[in-house]
């Protein structure tokens, strides 16, 4: 479990994640920090769900600045996958069978009751909420489908958000369609690693996803830099009012922290 969060039910708890693999091994300009990505991608851990939890693809991204101020970026899928292995199942319903016997067991404290007269002594209330508790707050191995959060991550010398957001999402779906994509998965990843160039400055360059081409362009010499993360999310996300304050504190060059979930 990574973190002190065994109050929350073992569905809500986030546990430690690792990196799986990682392509190529290492790049002499650009080495790979294993437990920097690893924290960056999944920065709550790994989480669990089942089929009546919400499990829409989320995508995210962020930014590794090294001593000497040259920046890296990653873009990261986030997704969630059946669990197949039958001892993860039996642990997480264990985990389960534990926190629910605790939470009875506070039920009982707060109605002062003794264990030995549990059964006659709790309230009309407090069985009612107990019921609600071991209803929804429960996973049934014979019952419940468990999936477990995965991701697939882009990091590259220059922000092109929306190239590697539509060529994540392709690979996403050729990942977790049932017909495969026309060629194996590591040819596009293959091709996208050696294959496809940084355009040049002020130049576009498209080249091809899984299913479909895919765009990128850089900025000129004497253009702004690139950004290419959208400005709607922003307003969406902070409002206007903060937004104008927030500008108002950049052009005073307050310092400005933004805290986040």
């Amino acid at each position: 479990v990574a973190g002190e969060n065994f109050d929350q039910s073992p569905l809500r708890r986030t546990f430690k994640s690792k990196v799986l693999a990682h392509y190529p091994q290492n790049i002499e300009w650009n080495p790979f920090d294993q437990d920097a990505v690893n924290m960056l991608c999944m920065p709550k851990g790994l989480s669990f769900r089942t089929q009546a939890d919400n499990r829409d693809p989320q995508l995210h991204s962020f930014i590794i600045t090294r001593e000497d101020g040259s920046r890296t970026y990653g873009f990261v899928l986030t997704f969630y996958e059946e669990v197949t292995s039958k001892q993860i199942c039996t642990a997480m319903q264990t985990l389960y069978q534990m926190h629910n016997a605790e939470q009875y067991s506070s039920v009982c404290a707060s109605s002062s009751c003794s264990m030995d007269s549990l059964a006659s002594s709790i309230d009309e209330g407090d069985a009612t909420s107990l019921a609600k508790l071991q209803r929804y707050n429960s996973y049934d191995i014979s019952r419940d489908t468990l999936y477990v959060s995965k991701c697939i991550c882009l990091i590259t010398p220059l922000p092109f958000m929306q190239a590697c957001k539509k060529f994540l999402i392709q690979l996403y779906k050729a990942v977790t369609s049932q017909q495969p994509p026309p060629l194996p998965l590591e040819s596009y990843i293959h091709n996208i690693l050696y294959e496809v160039p940084l355009p040049p400055p002020g130049r576009s360059l498209k080249f091809y996803g899984v299913y479909e081409p895919i765009v990128c362009q850089r900025p000129g010499p004497n253009e702004l830099p690139l950004s290419d993360y959208p400005l709607r999310e922003v307003f969406e996300l902070l409002g206007l009012e903060n937004l104008v304050q927030v500008f108002t504190c950049v052009l005073l060059e307050m310092q400005i922290l933004l805290y986040s979930q």
